[in-house]
């Protein structure tokens, strides 16, 4: 990417850090890692992706989140606790026979990104899980309460597991 391109998507993505980042990236013709990465340095911190088992048995402990799986064609929305997962037979897991389970393909992670912007008209936090190509494996999203406003104790969690993992 051309320093003048970039220099552009960080202007945009400041201007806009609520934009959806598929559709940005879809739009500039570049990863959504890219885009991630173009946010505001105190929107964003990204850790390695060799963290994908730790982020993932952490976030199972945090109750009800959103999971978010966006592609071309769909956008699929969970919402619930993720199970506690384990490594076995080349992926990570997911240890629940119904709800949300399957297996991860965990080294194709490459980036654990920790996110915290507006979004339509809200503050919002979650964690993408970046692979190997610079695409959105999946994203975690930060609970709402019965207020709609963040989860203070997921809050809390989330930056500190933003903490140990992008340090």
């Amino acid at each position: 990417m051309l320093s003048t391109d970039l220099a552009d998507l960080k202007a945009y993505m400041a201007d806009n850090p609520g934009a959806v980042i598929e559709d940005v990236a879809r739009e500039r013709k570049v990863s959504p890692r890219v885009v991630i990465e173009a946010l505001p340095p105190e929107m964003v911190c990204i850790g390695s992706g060799e963290h994908f088992a730790a982020a993932m048995q952490d976030i199972a402990a945090w109750g009800e989140v959103t999971l978010i799986v966006h592609t071309d064609d769909a956008i699929f929305e969970f919402t619930g606790a993720i199970p506690a997962g384990e490594i076995g037979r080349g992926h990570f897991n997911l240890m629940q026979p119904q709800g949300l389970h399957g297996h991860l393909r965990h080294e194709r992670c490459a980036g654990v990104a920790f996110v915290e912007r507006p979004f339509m008209g809200k503050s919002s936090a979650f964690v993408a899980f970046v692979n190997a190509d610079g695409g959105i494996m999946f994203k975690v999203f930060v609970g709402r309460d019965e207020t709609r406003a963040l989860r203070g104790d997921q809050l809390a969690r989330f930056r500190q597991l933003a903490d140990r993992i992008a340090a």
